[in-house]
């Protein structure tokens, strides 16, 4: 064992094992092992530059001891090589070790497991084990979207892989009042057990993880945010409704909904054109048959004030023009066993590897030739996990590396090839909508939402833990299809019922958008062939009046309660921007004292000012919430309330309770 100290930083090698840490961000620090002979060069999530790197280092004369100090943040290292992290001097987290250990305040068990362990992958680099001591009672928070109803996440093993409605961003808060990133963009697990918090990474070649403390959630998340990116400032023509539907069909049919919005006075402000549209899957252009002249829809929706987004998928089927030369030049990504496929969903496909910068700009070229020339304004960047047929990710590798390694770093890859090529074209507002993403995916105007959910009540209580686990997790761009995206009658009361609490809670998210599959599939398609824009099955109408008089008029009235809100918004989306401030927030974020806001799961401070309380029960016309300090107003029956106390608050059909701080 030996500790020294490396202009700021502290370094020790210690059994085959070399450790970096430095300091990197305010009252934060970046830990890095590895078992090669250097740390490389890549700082993978952590891509903000950082000016002051300056730390207090200091090393015992015999090499034996070490610890290192950014700001408030301080980490120790033992003759063992077992760090301890202390806040202000006291100690809030320590290696799991269960070793031979001299040191009479740490385990000294002879179990062989250490707080890192590296396992050899034969011709190969690592699997690698991170584990903590668990601490007691203990509250964690973040992570992104898993569908599950927890927002504390303590207790919870979550897979570090990316998937449909499955959306990992490896940072998590606590309650003790620190943050911690994993900063490695490959599949593998955390759990948050009570006997000890573990990292575990499939491959990788060196461990990396950063962690920062502060007195609020506010604060670490501000410190976190600092180092990995921020979102812009969302255009304010992108406020109001988003209407979308699994599919339009045709140009006309997109060209028919916004009239009709026009025509009774409904704002609109972007309309999106979902999958199928095209000829081929990776031709990335409109099938001319049922689009004959995108230039003049985008130009007459245009005039209604409405925006234009178009699905984008990564898949590239063997069929499509563009396979041959996206196969040659090596832009696809690469199976290691077996056929060259990756996806299987309406065609034999191989995804673009947008982890090369080549293939991005191979893809950015396509879409800007066949709909970003005829005036397009967004992309809607689905399927790009990417969307694996089988999930094995051992055998799909990138020019990067192998999906073991890196996968988790594609869909940030797929936002960034859009917003570096719109930038480049000379668009400055930038919006991609996106269905997956991670750490850092804010700074390329990644607008994330929680994926093809199923149209229940359960799942709309995941989508509210979702939506506040995101971001905390960095990302304040998100938004959740409307009445979920799997219906199997539409028209049914109870569908109805959902839709209706499901709109009435996205009021209060970042992005209110309605879309859906909404069954029964039974409309014949518009082709006998089976490829092209014909072939594909469509769901029923989804606009605001498709599902009768009552359920209009209630979706209608609080669309304008959200249309009253944009002056809030467009403050919120600035915070946002500023120093990371998610919109939808924990309510421990806002009053971090009040114990009971740390427990508090299925409600929401929606900024600073209004408190959200969805209705996630079907029949219920009450709910209990909870009122924190301060005096409250419900904006849409009036009745005030003193904070610190459950009340039962009216919910009828027409409103969720929504409570204003006054």
């Amino acid at each position: 064992m030996k500790v020294i100290r490396r202009d700021d930083r502290l370094w020790f090698s210690h059994r085959g094992e070399r450790v970096q840490i430095e300091a990197w961000g305010k009252d934060a620090l970046r830990i890095r092992a590895t078992r090669y002979n250097w740390c490389s060069a890549e700082n993978k999530a952590l891509s903000e530059q950082i000016l002051d790197r300056s730390a207090d280092v200091k090393v015992s004369e015999d090499g034996l001891y070490g610890e290192i100090s950014n700001g408030r943040l301080k980490v120790t290292v033992n003759e063992n090589g077992v760090l301890r992290f202390y806040k202000d001097g006291v100690q809030f987290l320590q290696e799991y070790h269960r070793n031979y250990d001299f040191s009479a305040s740490l385990h000294s068990i002879c179990m062989k497991l250490e707080g890192r362990m590296y396992e050899p992958i034969v011709g190969g680099d690592y699997r690698a084990t991170v584990r903590f001591e668990a601490n007691d009672g203990e509250r964690l928070y973040g992570m992104g979207t898993y569908q599950q109803p927890y927002l504390n996440l303590k207790g919870c093993t979550l897979e570090l892989a990316q998937r449909n409605s499955q959306t990992s961003i490896p940072f998590v808060l606590s309650d003790a009042g620190y943050g911690f990133l994993w900063n490695h963009p490959g599949v593998g697990t955390a759990t948050f057990g009570r006997n000890y918090t573990e990292w575990k990474a499939e491959q990788l070649k060196e461990i990396d993880y950063w962690i920062t403390v502060g007195d609020t959630p506010k604060q670490i998340i501000e410190n976190y945010t600092a180092v990995v990116g921020r979102a812009p400032v969302m255009s304010d023509d992108l406020l109001g409704l988003w209407q979308c539907k699994l599919r339009y069909r045709t140009q006309e049919e997109v060209l028919s909904v916004a009239r009709e919005y026009h025509r009774r006075n409904i704002p609109l402000s972007v309309i999106v054109i979902d999958f199928f549209h095209w000829t081929r899957q990776g031709d990335w252009r409109f099938d001319p048959v049922y689009w004959p002249d995108p230039k003049a829809m985008c130009d007459e929706l245009h005039s209604y004030g409405i925006r234009v987004a178009v699905s984008v998928w990564p898949s590239v089927d063997r069929k499509s023009e563009n396979f041959e030369e996206l196969y040659e030049r090596g832009l696809l990504i690469r199976t290691e066993h077996g056929a060259a496929q990756t996806y299987d969903y309406q065609g034999d496909c191989v995804s673009i590897d947008v982890t090369n910068p080549e293939a991005q700009q191979f893809l950015w070229n396509k879409c800007m030739e066949n709909y970003a020339s005829y005036g397009i304004d967004m992309f809607w960047l689905d399927n790009c996990e990417p969307d694996y047929g089988v999930y094995d990710f051992r055998n799909f590798r990138y020019s990067i590396g192998t999906a073991l390694e890196m996968t988790n770093v594609y869909p940030k890859m797929m936002a960034k090839t859009f917003y570096i090529g719109q930038k480049i074209s000379g668009k400055n507002e930038i919006c991609s909508l996106i269905r997956c993403g991670w750490v850092g995916s804010q700074k390329y105007g990644a607008l994330l939402w929680s994926g093809d959910v199923n149209s229940t009540f359960e799942s709309l209580k995941d989508q509210v833990i979702a939506g506040i686990e995101m971001g905390i997790a960095g990302i304040p761009w998100w938004n959740s299809d409307v009445g979920g995206f799997m219906t199997q009658d539409c028209y049914s009361d109870s569908f109805k019922e959902l839709l209706v609490r499901w709109f009435e809670y996205a009021v209060f998210t970042p992005v209110l958008r309605m879309h859906g599959d909404r069954g029964p599939h039974d409309i014949p398609s518009l082709s006998d062939l089976d490829y092209g824009g014909g072939y594909l099955y469509t769901g029923h109408d989804n606009a605001l009046w498709d599902y009768g008089e009552e359920v209009y008029e209630i979706l209608l009235a609080n669309l304008q309660t959200r249309l009253e809100m944009k002056p809030y918004l467009q403050k919120l989306y600035r915070e946002a921007s500023e120093n990371g401030s998610p919109l939808i927030r924990a309510m421990f974020y806002e009053y971090p004292d009040d114990e009971t806001c740390w427990e508090v799961e299925d409600q929401y401070m929606f900024g600073e000012r209004y408190l959200v309380a969805p209705v996630l029960q079907a029949g219920a016309l009450t709910r209990k919430v909870y009122v924190p300090q301060g005096v409250w107003r419900e904006i849409h029956n009036g009745n005030v309330y003193e904070g610190g106390q459950w009340i039962e608050a009216d919910a009828p059909l027409q409103y969720i309770p929504v409570l204003e701080k006054m």
